[in-house]
């Protein structure tokens, strides 16, 4: 059963709904013009805990915006959210957290084994939450829960593509002190060789230089399911269900914000939304 008329939808966003609360604290340390997790930033939802071996991602972590799980055919949707951010010009993007992992380090030079596979993983739903199934959906990112080292160096990442066949990304660099809340999008690296392909899993992760400190990253796996750009500062905006696409919420789905930021903070992020069944 899905959600296939304006009447209906009506009728979801009044009477048969989740409301999901977003308050979480700013993030220092920022770069413009970069993305940042608010995985681990305090407020509403909790701050999600730093993962070690690769895990499915679900609605249960702290972390996660809950919601009403529902019983097939009934589905969910994005209908309806608000945001608003103390900085101007950031935008607020709400994730579907499909697995991560953690505990990399920023001063081994040998490789770091990952081994993130969504192809090998289907607890949680997560066969539906991955959408197509060449993996297509998928962003992949570095992300950091420990701030690395100054000293340059650079990240050699092995993947495997949709295809079976593996290979190296385009090396990025990672010095120049990678803050907690950064993330590094592993969809753009891929090269021009492999163009058409998408990644399935991350195998792992070889630096060419110690950073000067270990820090704390790891790899992580999410679905982009709403988008909120906020121009100004302090101001309220509203999404409806056509500015947000109404993407559907598979069951188990762990959302959370990311935020693409535009100063040296993430800013104080506020809003909320509904999640709309039937």
């Amino acid at each position: 059963m899905t959600i296939s008329t304006r009447d209906g939808l009506i009728n979801a966003l009044g009477n048969n709904s989740s409301r999901f609360i977003l308050d979480k604290a700013s993030l220092a340390n920022a770069v413009a013009g970069q993305y940042y997790s608010l995985w681990r930033a305090t407020g509403q939802p909790g701050q999600g805990a730093i993962p070690t071996s690769t895990a499915v991602c679900n609605n249960a972590l702290t972390g996660a915006m809950n919601f009403a799980q529902q019983v097939d055919p009934a589905t969910s949707y994005g209908a309806w959210a608000s945001a608003v951010c103390a900085n101007a010009a950031v935008t607020i993007e709400i994730h579907d957290r499909l697995a991560h992992m953690g505990g990399l380090n920023g001063t081994l030079l040998t490789a770091q084994t990952v081994n993130l596979d969504l192809n090998a993983l289907s607890s949680d739903n997560l066969p539906d939450r991955i959408g197509g199934t060449n993996f297509s959906d998928v962003q992949w990112w570095l992300e950091w829960y420990a701030d690395t080292g100054a000293t340059a160096s650079n990240a050699n990442i092995n993947v495997t593509y949709n295809d079976g066949s593996s290979g190296n990304l385009t090396v990025v660099a990672v010095g120049g002190t990678l803050r907690a809340g950064r993330l590094i999008s592993l969809n753009a690296l891929v090269p021009v060789a492999q163009a058409g392909l998408f990644i399935r899993d991350v195998n792992n992760v070889t630096l060419s230089a110690s950073t000067a400190a270990a820090g704390n990253f790891g790899v992580t796996a999410t679905r982009p399911r709403m988008t909120m750009p906020l121009n100004v500062a302090n101001k309220t905006e509203a999404f409806d269900w056509a500015a947000l696409g109404l993407p559907e919420i598979f069951n188990s789905s762990c959302l959370f914000p990311i935020e693409l930021c535009s100063t040296t903070t993430t800013g104080t992020v506020r809003g909320g939304g509904k999640i709309a069944h039937g």
